[in-house]
């Protein structure tokens, strides 16, 4: 999973709607909902069949998705929920360069093909992650130094044989993930140190060629507020832009923290993006908080669910909104930040935290 961490700062706003307000209502939601499953039960739930975040979502033009990952798919009620409430999904791992290409110029694409074949049985669109990225690179690839034209070799067979692959299947790309640090500097990546800062547009040029229809993008962490690392994306799309390179949008992770404060700047930065002429999306969301999680922090991690989905709502260019799993379940933020975790919409047990019925209340 792609890692995050990072600090913002939590100045008031004026596109932040009144907290308080938004508090007592989200709290009045989740109790009216526990009430709901109790006095009715699920029989009646099911009868009745509410709107799925998807089909909300739909309403206004936007996609609402998960990821998930092979090894899950053996769970059958995780796999309902994920195949019923959601429109699109994201292969968590599947698609790396790892799983694709584990020995140099031998391509295995069954992990993503099945995320892909699932999909399809479920009327799902895929969101391809990632082709470019300097974690979960195979031995191969990073045992050895390569010179520069070895290296484009490499990276130009990688990228086109994969976007190949699911041309038609998949309807954006991640195609470089996380190429700047913290303070807006390039990261030294594999890539970096080898072809220059170059290797970015012709990575976007490379899948362009191999898919014309497809969308494709930058991803990245700790961009959703304005700052050095989004100030960072935002001139290289311009750069990009008018050298003519195809990019199309900039997903932002949204892997956020309670600690760290909420990134109040999020609609505005979404909004300059969209002003280049580019789609954003929110593509990684989670929100985790320090144990145990508490009705007090579930009440503010709601709120924060709500606030994100107003932001992609209020910017038209903001197409579309994926929490990285779905499920406390299957999180990766436990195994990665010690002491950390219930970040998702639904609980362990597949239940419905406040931050669910949060979105819903934002979605409507």
């Amino acid at each position: 999973m792609t890692r995050a961490g990072g600090s913002y700062g939590s100045p008031t706003h004026p596109h932040v709607r009144s907290r308080t307000m938004r508090k007592n209502r989200l709290r009045l939601a989740g109790v009216l909902a526990a009430v709901l499953v109790a006095v009715t039960g699920p029989a009646a739930q099911a009868h009745d069949k509410p709107p799925t975040l998807a089909d909300l979502a739909e309403r206004h033009g936007r996609y609402f998705g998960s990821a998930t990952d092979n090894p899950e798919l053996v769970d059958e009620p995780y796999k309902a929920l994920l195949g019923s409430e959601f429109d699109q999904i994201t292969p968590g791992n599947g698609m790396k360069w790892y799983a694709t290409e584990p020995q140099q110029g031998v391509f295995d694409f069954t992990e993503g093909d099945e995320i892909v074949n699932l999909a399809r049985a479920n009327h799902q669109k895929v969101r391809g992650h990632t082709l470019v990225w300097h974690s979960q690179l195979p031995g191969w690839l990073t045992g050895r130094e390569w010179t520069a034209t070895e290296l484009r070799a490499v990276l130009k067979k990688h990228i086109q044989t994969e976007v190949r692959h699911y041309r038609g299947k998949v309807f954006a790309w991640d195609v470089v993930n996380e190429a700047f640090n913290e303070d807006g500097t390039y990261r030294e990546t594999i890539f970096y140190k080898t072809l220059g800062p170059g290797y970015i547009a012709d990575a976007l040029r490379w899948a362009r060629q191999a898919d014309p229809k497809v969308k494709l993008y930058l991803n990245d962490y700790n961009i959703e507020g304005i700052g050095p690392k989004s100030d960072a994306y935002h001139n290289l799309a311009k750069e990009l832009k008018a050298q003519r390179v195809p990019l199309d949008g900039i997903g932002l992770q949204a892997h956020l923290a309670l600690q760290y404060g909420y990134p109040t700047t999020l609609e505005d930065n979404l909004r300059r993006f969209a002003e280049l002429g580019l789609d954003t999306a929110l593509t990684e969301v989670d929100i985790r908080m320090i144990l145990p999680a508490t009705e007090e922090k579930l009440a503010q991690q709601a709120e924060w669910y709500a606030d994100l989905t107003d932001a992609c709502l209020a910017v038209r260019r903001c197409v579309g909104i994926t929490v990285w799993d779905y499920t406390d379940k299957y999180s990766w933020i436990p195994a990665f930040f010690e002491g950390q975790g219930a970040a998702l919409p639904w609980d362990e047990q597949l239940r419905p935290k406040p931050a669910y019925y949060a979105i819903r209340e934002a979605l409507r």
